[in-house]
C-alpha cells in the first residue's frame, strides 16, 4: 500500500483499520483502545455506573435457616463429586485424622502454618512425619509428600465447594495441588454456606483464593476420566459440628 493509499483510506499510522482516529494506536496501548471504544459505544459512562444492577434472583435454593439441611446438603454434593467425606465431633478430630494418614500409608504430611497443633497429636503418635511449611517447601519436595492437611475459608453446599484463601492452617496454594492426598477439614456450621451468592460477601476478594470441587480431574474426547492432573487425586473431606464430650476411639 502506497502512502496515498493510506491518506485516502484515513490512516497514517500501523494501528488497524476503521479506528476513525488516524495513529492513535501508537500513542495508547492495545487495552486503552480497546477501553476507549468501550466508553464511546457506552455515551456517558457516569450514568451508565449509576444504573442499579437487578438482584432479584434467589441468594439460596435451601432453607438457609437450617444448617442441619445445610449440612446435608454439602455432605451430598462433595460425595457426588467424589470427595470422600466423613464426619466427626471436634473432640473426635485428632484421631480420625490419624486415621485416615494411616489407612492411607501416609508417612508424611505437610502441615500449613496457623493449623492447630493438636489435630495432628494422633498421627504424629502414630508415627507420621510432620512437615511445617517454613517456605523451604518447593513443588519438587512437596511431590515427595504423602499427604496435606489443612483447614478452609469456607465450604458451598449447594456447588460442594470448599475455598481456601491462603488464611492460617491452610498455607499456600502449592501446598493443597502437589500432594496426591489431600485432607481438609470444614468446620460446620460457622464456616458451612448454602450459595455461592452467600460466600462471596465473606470472602476477601485480594485474598488468592482455591475453589475447589472434588478431587483434580479431568476427561479426554472420549469422556475417560482421569484424577490427579493438576491437583490431589484424594480428596478427603472431614465435616467437623460441635464437641460433645470425651470420646475414645473404637
Amino acid at each position: 500500500m502506497t502512502a496515498a493509499d493510506h491518506t485516502a483510506s484515513g490512516r497514517t499510522g500501523p494501528g488497524p483499520p476503521g479506528t476513525g482516529h488516524p495513529g492513535t494506536e501508537r500513542s495508547g496501548s492495545s487495552r486503552d483502545v480497546i477501553l476507549g471504544r468501550i466508553r464511546a459505544a457506552l455515551g456517558d459512562t457516569a450514568d451508565v455506573a449509576e444504573q442499579p444492577l437487578p438482584r432479584d434472583y434467589l441468594t439460596a435454593h435451601v432453607p438457609v435457616d437450617d444448617p442441619a439441611a445445610v449440612l446435608d446438603l454439602l455432605h451430598r454434593n462433595l460425595a457426588d463429586y467424589r470427595a470422600l467425606v466423613h464426619r466427626c465431633h471436634e473432640d473426635e478430630l485428632p484421631w480420625r485424622i490419624a486415621g485416615l494418614l494411616v489407612e492411607r500409608g501416609s508417612r508424611t504430611v505437610v502441615v500449613p502454618t496457623g493449623l492447630p497443633p493438636r489435630w495432628l497429636t494422633a498421627a504424629e503418635a502414630a508415627g507420621v512425619a510432620l512437615l511445617p511449611d517454613d517456605g523451604t517447601l518447593t513443588a519438587a519436595r512437596l511431590d515427595t509428600v504423602d499427604s496435606v492437611v489443612t483447614g478452609c475459608a469456607l465450604a458451598v453446599a449447594e456447588t460442594g465447594t470448599i475455598v481456601l484463601d491462603a488464611g492460617p492452617g491452610q498455607g499456600r496454594r502449592l501446598l493443597s495441588l502437589v500432594p496426591d492426598h489431600h485432607v481438609c477439614v470444614v468446620r460446620a456450621p460457622e464456616q458451612v454456606v448454602a450459595s455461592v451468592p452467600l460466600a462471596l460477601p465473606r470472602l476477601d476478594p485480594v485474598r488468592p483464593q482455591t475453589w475447589i470441587s472434588g478431587p483434580s480431574a479431568t476427561s479426554d474426547i472420549e469422556l475417560d476420566r482421569v484424577e490427579g492432573v493438576h491437583g490431589p487425586r484424594t480428596l478427603e473431606v472431614l465435616l467437623v459440628t460441635a464437641a460433645t464430650g470425651a470420646v475414645t476411639p473404637a
